[in-house]
Formats: structure tokens, C-alpha cells, sequence
């Protein structure tokens, strides 16, 4: 267990008084960390207000009104509806997360955060790398460049962890022999600066970072994270911190479901398209102004045959 980690667990040890508002069901998993892949967690180390500083910040600018938590659910509803959001950046969020390198390089283009990352130029990284599960290890989508498709067959997927798996062991190997030995260089076996040894690692070793976001931008990563077209490896990540923002915020969660992941946004010719159909008019791809990828998704989104 490192230093941060006995940290942590020292963390959760402690009580303190406080007037500021808390939230039971996050309290309960407060420093507890959430397994995520094989070495992977994420934990919440931190927040800062709740559902009622989202209500609070609405209302700031005509008096304290009502204070029924029906009231309070209606408004949250009506501020995510009308993409209102500067009262969710009222309340955040600090999250302890491991996770692989590469996956790490998708998180941080969410840069509305503060993150503190594992620095490999003062410490040594553990000898810990992701090898996916058979079932993930697919081939590359023909429709989708970003994406895959079907799973491999079992012997080429045995094929494909074994390279992976020893393209790993062999990087760390050389890694060490750079450092000068398993604990770092001793006097007479001098080592290479730690700043330049861990440059040959690959992108599926694990690292560490502290993620502050407020409420807001929490949001806009997982709608976009915990979509079925994200990529797996984030995309668990995002599932897990969905159940962590349910606690904090249920009220702003139940929106955040009824109008961002279970919602479908439609352009001006889209919604052309809806109100003929509602109408009775036949459309057709061609005469309906929208692109054939955009048609197919329209009528994916109603439930229509393409």
C-alpha cells in the first residue's frame, strides 16, 4: 500500500463536525474505492454542496421562495431543460482515481477540472498494467474509426494478450535495469533520471490523479462517457461514477437521466421530419434535408425501420 493510500485510509478514520450541508448516502462510500478493471478504482475523496446549493443558486436572484423538495425537483428539472447551468457549478467533486495511461489521455481532453497526477519524475510506478478481458479484444469498426466491432476469435485473442502481455514485462523490465534495480540506482550501479526512464512504459501501465470538477462539468463528462458508443475502457469508469453522483445529488440525477442520457437532441430538420411524420406525410432520407448517417440515427431514436 503506498503512502497516498494509507492516507486515505487514515482519512476515513477521522471525523469531523462541520455546519456545512453533507449528504448521507455519499458519506457512506467516502474513501472507499470502487474496483474498475483489474487494477483500476475510482473513490471520492471530497465534495462540496448538494442538491440544495444547486436550488440555492437559482434562487439567489429573487428571494428564498419555497423549500418543498417537489419544488426543489421541478426547478432542477426546469434549469436542465433549459440548459441553465451555471447553478450546477455550485457544487463539486473530488475524485482519487487509478487508472491506465491511455485512458487517462481520453479523461483529461475534459478540461474543465483541476487534476493532480502521479509524477513517474519523483517516484517509481508500480509494476501494474490493463490486459482487457477476451470478450473486449475486438476488431476495428468499418464504419466507425474510433470504434470496434466484433469480438475477436478465442485463439486470436489468446494471441493478442500474450503480446500484450509481454510487450508489457519486458518494458518494465528495461525500465528497471534504466533505474539501476527494482529500488532505484544504489552508488555503484548508477541509474537513469527517473524523468527518462519511465519514457518506454506503454500506455497501458496505471497511474494516479486527484479530479475536481463541479457538478456541471461532472455532467458533461458522463454524458458523454457513460454513452454505449464510448470506449469501454472509460466508459466503466463513467458507470461507476454515475452511481456516486446518484448519491450525491438524486434530485439533479433524476433530471440529468430524464433529459441528457435518456434524451435525444434534434436538429431544425429533425424535428422537420418528426412533425411531418406526427402529420402523416411520407419522408423519405433524400427529400428530408438530413445526411444519411443522420436519417439512420433519427429513425434509430423512433423506433422507425431505416
Amino acid at each position: 500500500m503506498c503512502s497516498s493510500d494509507l492516507d486515505v485510509v487514515a482519512s476515513r478514520a477521522e471525523n469531523f463536525p462541520t455546519r456545512r450541508a453533507t449528504v448521507p448516502a455519499l458519506e457512506e462510500i467516502l474513501f472507499e474505492p470502487i474496483p474498475i478493471l483489474d487494477h483500476g478504482f475510482i473513490r471520492v475523496i471530497d465534495y462540496m454542496g448538494d442538491d440544495g446549493a444547486v436550488v440555492q443558486a437559482a434562487r439567489v436572484s429573487y428571494g428564498r421562495g419555497t423549500r418543498k423538495v417537489s419544488e426543489d425537483a421541478g426547478l432542477i428539472r426546469y434549469l436542465m431543460r433549459h440548459w441553465h447551468s451555471t447553478p450546477f457549478e455550485m457544487a463539486e467533486i473530488k475524485y482519487h482515481v487509478k487508472l491506465p495511461i491511455f485512458v487517462a489521455r481520453q479523461w483529461i481532453r475534459h478540461r474543465m477540472a483541476n487534476v493532480n497526477e502521479y509524477s513517474a519524475r519523483y517516484s517509481i510506478l508500480d509494476k501494474e498494467f490493463y490486459l482487457p478481458a477476451p470478450e473486449h479484444l475486438a476488431v476495428q469498426s468499418k464504419s466507425n474509426r474510433q470504434g470496434r466491432d466484433k469480438p475477436l476469435d478465442s485463439a486470436r485473442a489468446a494471441e493478442v494478450l500474450n503480446l500484450l502481455r509481454e510487450d508489457a514485462e519486458r518494458a518494465y523490465a528495461h525500465y528497471e535495469d534504466m533505474l539501476g534495480g527494482p529500488e532505484g540506482a544504489e552508488d555503484d550501479n548508477p541509474g537513469l533520471a527517473r524523468e527518462l526512464a519511465r519514457m518506454n512504459l506503454s500506455l497501458n501501465y496505471y497511474t494516479q490523479w486527484y479530479w475536481k470538477t463541479d457538478l456541471h462539468n461532472l455532467m458533461n463528462f458522463l454524458r458523454l462517457r457513460a454513452d454505449a458508443h464510448a470506449q469501454y475502457e472509460i466508459r466503466v469508469y463513467a458507470e461507476a461514477m454515475l452511481d456516486t453522483f446518484k448519491r450525491w445529488v438524486p434530485l439533479t440525477y433524476g433530471a440529468f437521466q430524464e433529459y441528457r442520457l435518456g434524451s435525444v437532441q434534434l436538429s431544425a430538420s429533425g424535428l422537420e421530419v418528426v412533425r411531418r411524420l406526427l402529420a402523416g406525410d411520407s419522408v423519405s432520407q433524400t427529400e428530408s434535408g438530413l445526411s444519411p448517417r443522420e436519417w439512420r440515427e433519427l429513425m434509430a431514436a423512433l423506433g422507425r425501420p431505416v
